[in-house]
């Protein structure tokens, strides 16, 4: 870093200025001027050889600038015992010249032996030698330039800097970057510091609150740190989301009060709104730009307003006699750890760390099994370079506010863990792709539990089959994969699901879990466009009374796949009525159809019919700020015979429909501080969904509008 400053201008001096040493004297004016490639040298005019070598003789050491001399006339001989007038030299050479060209040869010899008995002349105008002449910036060969002083501080805490020999002589070493820049930002119109000053409000420029700078611990004597190396920092997020919509919503005598609604199913027109703010804090020690922290401690809470108004009673309530539109307010801790730097195995910062407390987990590239924020401990770090990553870890499942989603640190955790261990390749099996294997078993123990969540709805036995409760254990075995071959970007997910239920809701009776799953996304990028094909496989149960179930269900999934939450299957619940009650076909941000009761506070079910997916889409950046992206999926049930036991319907079609959603995203600073999306979904559905879900309103298409504006700090 070179600054402007009194210090940098003097190295600059120094830098600049050679040297000094005996340099030849600078010659009189001739008629050719030499340059530095130049192989001959410039000659006198005729005649003058003889005079510019007596002139040469007086001159002195360091000559006044080169100026144009005018002819005049000889002065006067000096008569005897009397001092000879004062000469200029350069006057004197001049007028010899002139006069040995317009006189005689015996007035010449005169004119030369009076110039050759002159005394020296007297001092002229200001000299600069050889080395002060040069241009700004020029060095000469073969010159070794001066260092420049010392630099003293008395900055304590401060890194001392290394010698002055260590350096360029045209630069200063900075002693220490964060004092330094937090010392100039006072001066705002210091030039090279202006967008240094910022307000601390600035999220893009240096800002204590985002960890651009250290923590003076005199600043905070209330807090138990020290050293220079601590850093605090502060992030917000403002999410919010307008959702107009539309789904299946069951009725009956109880629920609607408009005419000539009692069908299974009556008006499915919803909105949703959703403000949630983010925030987050943490304090970290250490200097994390090629390590990790030492350090962390960190708290995120996040506050949730909502509002919902639908077309139907008892959908946001259990008691008939509440309205058909509610609104709610809710504060989950989703993040509360400490983290701890164990130590380096390798001068690449190999490492290994432990965190302990709520904390955000993805067992896979896409979140098809577990993606969530948990009590937990966890043991990772690398090995390698980073080539090998590895994750030991065991959650202790919370409760969820219902409404919001959020954790809820009120109630008891759940009698529900899930211990996960896993291992990362990259470039394995080839250069490019990066290999996860992974095993985590979900252990869950709350038979005998009832759960009525926070509207009244039961939610853990599902009202379903023989509504009785339910415990089981079940071993996830993973292998996932992304990267790329070439220009082709792969992502790719298998697991196996085996286990044993101890009371299945269909027969009562413990019943082995066999369900199997996979799902590949391929694309491949064309200038400013991304073109993608998806394909998903969810194996269902073939026979609901038999010792096997076979439906292949998540912890908790949340996928980035096939549109994610811009696909109206992934984004809406389908409710599942007449063969269940508060039951879903799928849950809101899911893509399996597993017949919970819900994702956040239900529990797995394998009973269930399966999932199969195929869709295409793509991804095209108009500019840096603009994207659209479109996406096409056709969806089915793999296998319809649990549907059928429950409905007591036989023949249900397997193809559900099509699901068509468009998506425009812009970015104003063409940074991630400001999001602002705009997507809208269609679901046109098929035999096998209307046979399941018709109503006598004629609504055979359902939509869904998402206005969604994401401002980060």
């Amino acid at each position: 870093m070179i600054l402007s400053s009194p210090a940098f201008h003097f190295a600059a001096a120094v830098a600049n200025i050679g040297t000094p040493a005996a340099a030849t004297p600078i010659e009189p004016p001739q008629a050719t001027i030499d340059t530095p490639g130049d192989a001959t040298e410039a000659q006198p005019a005729v005649g003058q050889t003889d005079q510019i070598a007596q002139a040469s003789d007086l001159a002195p050491a360091k000559v006044a600038p080169l100026q144009v001399a005018q002819a005049e006339p000889a002065p006067p001989p000096a008569e005897d015992g009397a001092p000879a007038p004062e000469i200029d030299p350069g006057t004197a050479a001049a007028a010899a010249a002139a006069q040995a060209a317009a006189a005689t040869s015996a007035e010449q010899q005169a004119s030369t032996a009076a110039t050759a008995a002159a005394p020296p002349a007297a001092e002229g105008p200001p000299t600069v030698s050889v080395d002060e002449a040069l241009l700004d910036g020029r060095r000469r060969p073969g010159v070794q330039e001066g260092l420049p002083d010392r630099i003293t501080q008395d900055n304590v805490g401060a890194v001392s800097p290394p010698p002055p020999e260590a350096f360029p002589t045209d630069q200063i070493p900075v002693p220490d970057r964060w004092r330094l820049v937090q010392a100039l930002c006072p001066d705002k119109n210091f030039p090279g510091v202006q967008d240094t000053c910022r307000s601390i409000l600035d999220p893009y420029h240096q800002n204590f609150l985002k960890g651009d700078r250290p923590i003076n611990p005199k600043d905070v004597p209330w807090l138990p740190i020290t050293g220079d190396d601590w850093f605090f920092v502060l992030n917000a997020i403002s999410d919010t989301v307008v959702e107009p919509r539309s789904f299946p919503q069951p009725t009956g005598d109880q629920t609607s009060s408009e005419p000539d609604a009692l069908d299974v199913f009556g008006r499915d027109d919803s909105i949703i709104f959703n403000q949630q703010f983010i925030v987050g804090a943490a304090l970290i020690k250490g200097s994390t730009a090629f390590k990790p922290p030492d350090i962390e401690y960190r708290l995120t809470l996040a506050f949730n307003f909502n509002y919902v108004d639908v077309e139907n009673r008892r959908i946001l309530d259990v008691d008939p006699s509440e309205d058909t539109h509610r609104d709610d307010l809710f504060v989950g801790v989703q993040e509360l750890f400490f983290d701890k730097h164990l130590g380096n195995v390798s001068d690449r910062f190999d490492f290994d760390s432990i965190r302990v407390g709520i904390q955000p987990f993805n067992a896979d590239f896409r979140g098809f099994l577990f993606q969530d924020s948990q009590l937990g401990i966890r043991y990772f770090g690398n090995r390698d370079n980073n080539r090998w990553q590895y994750n030991l870890a065991l959650f202790w499942r919370l409760e969820k506010d219902t409404n919001s989603g959020l954790n809820d640190v009120t109630q008891t955790p759940r009698d529900d863990w899930v211990a996960t261990a896993n291992v990362f390749r990259q470039d394995f099996p080839i250069p490019g792709l990066t290999s996860q294997i992974s095993a985590t078993l979900n252990y869950n123990r709350e038979k005998g539990e009832v759960e009525l969540d926070h509207n009244g709805f039961p939610v853990r036995p599902a009202i379903i089959g023989t509504l009785r409760s339910r415990e089981y254990e079940v071993f996830y075995l993973g292998y996932n994969v992304d990267g790329r071959i070439g220009r082709l970007n792969i992502t790719g997910s298998l697991y196996a699901a085996l286990g044993e239920d101890r009371d299945s809701f269909f027969t009562s009776k413990p019943a082995q879990i066999r369900a199997f799953f996979g799902a590949a996304e391929l694309s491949y990028d064309v200038d400013w466009a991304r073109f993608r094909v998806s394909g998903l496989y969810a194996t269902g149960d073939g026979d609901p009374y038999d010792n096997h179930e076979g439906g292949f269900d998540a912890i908790f999934e949340n996928p980035i796949f096939a549109g994610a939450d811009t696909s109206y299957w992934i984004r809406q619940t389908i409710p599942f009525a007449g063969g269940a009650r508060v039951v879903s076909i799928q849950g809101r941000n899911g893509v399996l159809n597993s017949l919970r009761s819900s994702k956040e506070q239900g529990q797995s079910n394998f009973n269930n019919p399966g999932t199969m997916l195929l869709g295409v889409g793509g991804d095209f950046d108009l500019t840096p700020r603009f994207r659209l992206s479109a996406n096409v999926n056709h969806l089915w049930f793999e296998n319809t015979s649990t549907i059928e036991a429950l409905r007591i319907q036989s023949d249900v079609p397997k193809r559900l429909g099509f699901d068509y959603s468009l998506a425009a995203i812009w970015r104003p600073s063409a940074v991630q501080n400001a999001v602002f999306r705009l997507s809208g979904a269609l679901f046109d559905p098929h035999k096998g969904f209307s046979r399941l879900f018709g109503n006598s309103q004629g609504d055979d298409r359902y939509y869904s509008v998402l206005l969604n504006v994401i401002l980060s700090y």
